[in-house]
């Protein structure tokens, strides 16, 4: 009944309204408050010129705990349902890979892991549990999942990850630039270093043409946001 309930007040709110996706016990490692600080800002960012698809974007947003457990899953407008699972793996890709030295993001990972990359094989060390498929599972849990293009960032506190956010709805250039601005606006974007732009996290995109190299990835859209614009 209340995912009856969920969904019609979804359809009467429309866009601007988040749903959480949070009904089991949780076991996770962070507080309730920052998890929801964190979560809360998606609302303000999707409105964002983030350069994608949807204006404004529809999107499932994951943070998961040091761990990996699943913490939090929220979803603004009519996502793509299959972006649910993804936002949660490029959470736990970006804890997973991550620590007090040097930040990856997901969109970090893209060249290593094509074909003759260092990586390569990257996606499939850590897979995401299908039992944790169906809408309303997986809190408290580790799902798991690795995934290598933008959207994940790992979350820093005090010098250290505490955890990881992914998002999932839109092109992947786009996914991106909305989990740094949540970041950013969350105050948890304290990393000790990166291989992206300018020494940081962010996205570095590949040229037209250019084959995989570094820590790049590949151009989505000609409206894609530079990384100095994020």
């Amino acid at each position: 009944m209340l995912k009856f309930v969920s969904a019609i007040t979804l359809l009467i709110l429309g866009s601007s309204a988040a749903v959480a996706d949070n009904d089991a016990p949780s076991s996770c490692k962070l507080p309730q408050n920052l998890v929801a600080s964190i979560q809360r800002t998606l609302f303000a960012v999707v409105r964002l010129n983030n350069g994608g698809i949807f204006s404004p974007n529809r999107m499932w947003s994951a943070v998961v705990d040091r761990e990996g457990h699943l913490c939090s899953v929220e979803v603004v407008g009519d996502a793509w349902p299959g972006s649910r699972a993804i936002a949660i793996a490029k959470a736990s890709t970006a804890n997973d890979f991550s620590n007090s030295g040097l930040a990856l993001s997901t969109a970090n990972l893209y060249s290593a892991t094509q074909p003759g990359g260092s990586l390569y094989g990257l996606n499939n060390s850590n897979p995401f549990n299908p039992d944790f498929l169906r809408q309303g599972t997986g809190v408290g849990q580790v799902p798991g999942g690795i995934i290598t293009f933008g959207g994940g960032l790992a979350l820093y506190l005090g010098g250290q990850v505490i955890g990881g956010l992914g998002v999932s709805g839109d092109s992947s250039c786009a996914d991106h630039a909305i989990a740094y601005r949540m970041r950013r606006l969350a105050h948890l974007d304290g990393i000790p270093a990166g291989v992206g732009f300018n020494g940081t996290d962010n996205i570095d995109y590949l040229a037209t043409g250019e084959a995989p190299n570094g820590f790049k990835q590949p151009h989505c859209f000609p409206q894609d946001l530079a990384p100095g614009q994020i």
